[in-house]
């Protein structure tokens, strides 16, 4: 009754017990940490739509627009003892263009221009950094439970990490669109959280985040020598 593999599995049982009850106060604690971030500036710097193969592995011309802009948000209250990193992403998104489908029905084109993450002080170890650059933000971090400079963004005319294509291979003129930023919290222990469209308890939504409405503009043509 009381050998030797039983009080191993009552001590296993206890110790995860125990573990998974340590992991739900630590993610619960979360909830009492108040979340206020805001953006403070989303805009286009430049805008292009241009013809040809938006990536190297394409198999056609198509059209894609670039599209520089400028951001200045303070995430930083996102950062908590619990948190391993943020994922930060700007999309761009425009409805569709189809005017047969009913208003309730409209669909959305979204697409991501820009990401980074984002890591705590304590994941610094988890980063995509060179060794420089890595010993660098163990420095700024030294001594301190939560470095309060993670999360402030300030881009300026920063150009995209990717193109927009669309299907139908045609981008230009497209009106209507706008820049949208999105987070994502990875919590060492507990769920995800993603955006939030209206208060919850203490963590309240994020305010800005977008963009004016705008439009591409025409095709770029190429120089025409050849008509001279």
């Amino acid at each position: 009754m009381y050998s030797s593999l039983v009080r191993i599995q009552n001590t296993f049982g206890f110790f995860t017990t125990v573990a998974f009850v340590v992991a739900a106060f630590i993610a619960a604690s979360d909830f009492i940490t108040p979340r206020a971030p805001v953006v403070n500036t989303l805009k286009t710097t430049n805008l292009q739509v241009v013809r040809g193969r938006p990536h190297y592995y394409s198999s056609k011309k198509e059209e894609y627009a670039i599209i520089k802009f400028t951001l200045d948000a303070d995430l930083s209250s996102l950062f908590t003892w619990n948190t391993k990193q943020l994922f930060v992403y700007v999309t761009a998104e425009w409805p569709s263009s189809s005017s047969s489908s009913a208003s309730q029905n409209a669909t959305t084109n979204q697409a991501v221009i820009w990401d980074t993450i984002i890591t705590a002080p304590s994941s610094d170890h988890l980063a995509n950094l060179g060794p420089a650059s890595l010993k660098k933000l163990k420095k700024s971090a030294a001594g301190k439970s939560i470095d309060p400079s993670r999360g402030k963004l300030s881009l300026k005319n920063q150009r995209p990490k990717y193109q927009i294509t669309h299907p139908s291979g045609k981008m230009a003129s497209t009106e209507d669109v706008t820049l949208r930023l999105h987070y994502n919290v990875q919590p060492w222990v507990g769920i995800l959280s993603w955006n939030q469209n209206v208060d919850y308890g203490r963590w309240k939504k994020l305010a800005g985040g977008l963009s004016k409405k705008f439009a591409l503009p025409a095709l770029k043509k190429q120089d025409e020598k050849k008509k001279a």
